[in-house]
């Protein structure tokens, strides 16, 4: 294990507050003048090494000069209660946690997944990735050229992670050398920006890039790495416990903006309310619109201004009416409606007895078999092949509703598109929930893990049922549940792509081909519906053919950040607070 050049003791102050610490070592050097008042600019707002301003004032001022849109952070205090007292309604005590890793005693884990690989930036692409992994964590966005312009820097060390099956960047984090940016005499270095694509449904990502990271700053002979966690974050910590960080007593002081208000404001509504509630009244709340939580197991809350008083259960409103709702709650019902406005639809009969059943099955080949009435997936069957297949998808379908629906299996990527308004706000690819062996473990071992993943990336709204829906999935697959996969071998363990089932969710709003927006749009006038969510199957997404297959009357706005779903919700139903929000958007205090 290579060893720091320069190791030097760490001391803490009477305050039992981190310090500067001087060079200890046999090795001559040069005076150096201890750094003062310093400053790094890291593209999502300034970290400002608090440690080095020895005038209180001046870094309360350092800070209050916040660029609109960005995200500043003084680190290293000794005195925070004195720095806020200078400025109590400006800037606000950070309720993270500092842990700090001491390089020398690192230890390696040569188990970690030869599937990840963490590199530099190769290409302008890989910024933008970058930017779109942050916009989906809910993290401020850095500016393109910047990063691209400090690919080979030194001092800020940005990488991603790869997967080297399917190409895609899958996560990133930023590391500072606080040695390479201010000749920190405590030879230190620092992790920032850890990020995981929330739809990544490969393991060990996020601890891949920590370790890389803490590998490159061993390799540089740093002497330790400090990071900042949410004090909430218990995945999070769990992870950097396990690399062996430890906590230690470092605070972080941040500037009152409304990128920032959740932290200072406190919880809102008092009630365990889902995210796609939330998403609606954290906007609601940020133009100044009431919220009350009506009911809190329903999940129903009310939002007023200006005398206007509109209830919601999530997406759905009382703007909706009851013959929309309707519409949309019965398939069969959304069949004939888009069918007789000329759009797209797969042919669709009642089930019947088994002998007309298995006529459909031999014309089609493959069927999908679903409850007339239901949601989040439950009681449907994909790709169903077989007459005793078809008789047990039937029975599962009735435990949901009386009526059950025969429909012929279209293949192609499930689209969901959302329109609000009669626009589309949103569009993206849904794919069902996989695993990918390890060569250790069993298909249900590998199942949970992924669940656990999926719900913690969800905040518990996705995971994938251990039922028979998915013992057929692995059955179709050629495996058995308690078969150990393969490493690096995936394996698609439902056919259903909703979220709830442990689905993920890419954005492709950008690449919907006008035809299939159009019939988006068409459909919710057909339905005459405000607010609507249909799932579409396409060969190719930015390609005009499509059918339509179901219509989701209350879908779940979360899915689709950072698109402005919750933005265009909120416009539908407070109109008058529409100026408001864009007078935000133009001071760049929202998180983009």
């Amino acid at each position: 294990m290579p060893q720091t050049k320069h190791r030097a003791e760490y001391r803490f102050d009477r305050d039992n507050l981190p310090s500067l610490r001087s060079w200890k070592s046999a090795d001559t050097l040069p005076s150096l003048k201890p750094p003062s008042e310093v400053v790094l600019d890291c593209g999502w707002g300034r970290l400002i090494f608090a440690h080095t301003f020895n005038d209180q004032r001046k870094l309360v001022q350092t800070m209050l000069q916040e660029s609109p849109g960005r995200r500043d952070m003084a680190f290293y205090l000794r005195d925070p209660h004195v720095v806020l007292s200078m400025a109590p309604q400006e800037i606000f005590l950070d309720p993270s946690h500092t842990f700090r890793l001491w390089l020398d005693k690192y230890q390696a884990d040569p188990s970690l997944s030869k599937r990840i690989v963490v590199r530099r930036l190769k290409n302008q692409d890989d910024c933008r990735r970058i930017n779109a992994i942050y916009a989906a964590r809910g993290m401020v966005s850095s500016d393109t050229e910047f990063l691209w312009k400090h690919r080979h820097s030194r001092s800020i060390v940005l990488l991603i992670a790869e997967d080297m099956t399917t190409r895609e960047v899958v996560g990133t984090v930023t590391g500072i050398d606080h040695h390479k940016a201010f000749h920190d005499p405590e030879n230190g270095a620092s992790l920032w920006c850890l990020a995981v694509d929330p739809q990544c449904q490969l393991p060990g990502v996020g601890e891949a890039l920590v370790r890389y990271l803490v590998e490159y700053f061993l390799a540089r002979g740093r002497s330790y790495m400090d990071l900042s966690v949410m004090h909430d974050n218990s995945q999070a910590i769990a992870l950097y416990e396990k690399i062996g960080f430890q906590r230690v007593p470092v605070f972080c002081v941040k500037h009152k903006n409304a990128i920032n208000e959740p932290l200072f404001t406190g919880e809102a509504p008092a009630a365990d309310l889902n995210p796609y509630a939330m998403i609606i009244i954290n906007e609601a709340r940020l133009r100044g619109i009431a919220v009350e939580v009506l009911d809190e197991e329903t999940g129903h809350f009310a939002l007023s201004l200006g005398g206007r008083t509109i209830v919601c259960w999530e997406s759905l409103s009382e703007l909706t009416s009851a013959i929309a709702f309707c519409r949309c709650d019965d398939k069969r019902l959304t069949h004939r409606i888009l069918r007789k406005a000329g759009l797209a639809v797969p042919e669709q009969i009642a089930a019947k007895n088994a002998d007309a059943n298995e006529v459909f099955l031999q014309r089609h080949k493959q069927v999908v078999v679903k409850p007339t009435r239901g949601e989040q997936g439950a009681g449907i069957s994909v790709d169903v092949r077989d007459p005793e297949e078809l008789s047990r998808a039937v029975r599962n379908a009735k435990k949901v509703c009386d009526h059950v629906l025969l429909e012929a299996f279209v293949q192609g990527e499930d689209l969901r598109i959302i329109v609000i308004d009669f626009s589309m706000v949103a569009a993206a690819v849904r794919k069902p929930a996989q695993i990918v062996g390890t060569g250790k473990h069993t298909v249900t071992d590998l199942i949970e893990k992924q669940s656990r993943r999926r719900a913690a990336a969800t905040a518990g709204e996705s995971r994938i049922p251990l039922d028979e829906e998915t013992e057929r999935c692995v059955t179709l697959a050629g495996r058995g549940m308690q078969d150990v996969l393969p490493a690096g071998e995936i394996m698609v363990v439902r056919k259903t792509a909703n979220l709830h089932t442990g689905g993920t969710i890419h954005d492709v709003t950008d690449q919907v081909h006008p035809d299939v927006v159009r019939a988006a749009e068409l459909a919710a006038r057909e339905i005459n519906i405000p607010v609507v969510g249909f799932d579409f199957l396409v060969p190719d997404v930015s390609g005009p053919e499509y059918v339509i297959i179901e219509a989701n009357e209350r879908p779940g706005l979360a899915n689709h950040q950072p698109r402005p779903t919750a933005e265009r919700f909120v416009d539908l139903l407070f109109p008058q607070s529409v100026s408001q929000a864009d007078s935000n958007k133009t001071e760049g205090i929202r998180n983009a």
